[in-house]
């Protein structure tokens, strides 16, 4: 079968307007979400959400359902839509997930830990000591999945950087939680940790220091 000279243009040329409502809203809802701007329990509705951003039920509809689709919120069987609240073995599960996803990526991204790498993973940790002064728990954890996040870049494994930011979405509520019961005001021991490893070139350090950092708070609140 060959192919015409002239074809009619493709069906997906453009993005309908609805989608792109939908996917921009997907998108900052899931910011707000893994950043712990909502706390767990928190109801969402359609209305209060098409309301807010000016948009119609259905870029909102479809918003949610990813979100749902991912964990991030949960609908009820009467259609009620609401941030998780975790049972101490959700924490748990989810803790494991960090602790075996995020040890491996920092483990890959080792061997292209330039010295530019490890002088921006400083500026941020420090980024976080100056937020932590301000008591903003969404600024802190977004401060803090982007130390994580530059590190595991570097990793150039998206498929598992993937799944470990899914496991951030999920958890986004109960860090805002976590962060208003611990009220640091340093930056994290175990990123100190971390940029001493990367240094040294110590692949078991590094993996360990990770390991901790990931863990440790989330175990303070399944206890």
């Amino acid at each position: 079968m060959y192919l015409n000279q002239r074809q009619s243009p493709s069906p997906v040329a453009h993005t309908p307007p609805t989608a792109a409502a939908h996917d921009r809203l997907y998108r900052t809802m899931r910011t707000r979400i893994m950043h712990g701007e909502v706390v767990p329990g928190q109801a969402l509705t359609l209305r209060g959400i098409g309301k807010e951003f000016g948009l119609s039920m259905t870029p909102v509809r479809e918003a949610l359902r990813r979100l749902v689709a991912e964990g991030a919120l949960t609908m009820s069987t009467s259609g009620r839509v609401s941030t998780p609240e975790l049972t101490n073995e959700r924490i748990e599960e989810l803790a494991a997930l960090r602790a075996l996803l995020e040890p491996e990526l920092a483990s890959r991204a080792l061997p292209r830990a330039h010295m530019a790498l490890i002088e921006r993973l400083q500026t941020i940790n420090h980024n976080i000591a100056t937020v932590n002064s301000s008591g903003d728990a969404p600024a802190y954890i977004r401060t803090n999945l982007e130390f994580h996040r530059t590190l595991y870049l570097r990793a150039q494994a998206p498929a598992m950087l993937a799944m470990a930011e899914t496991v951030w979405l999920q958890l986004g509520p109960t860090m805002g939680m976590l962060y208003d019961r611990l009220r640091r005001q340093e930056a994290p021991y175990h990123h100190k940790l971390i940029v001493a490893a990367l240094k040294a070139g110590d692949e078991p350090s590094l993996k360990l220091a990770v390991r901790s950092d990931v863990t440790q708070g989330l175990r303070l609140l399944a206890q």
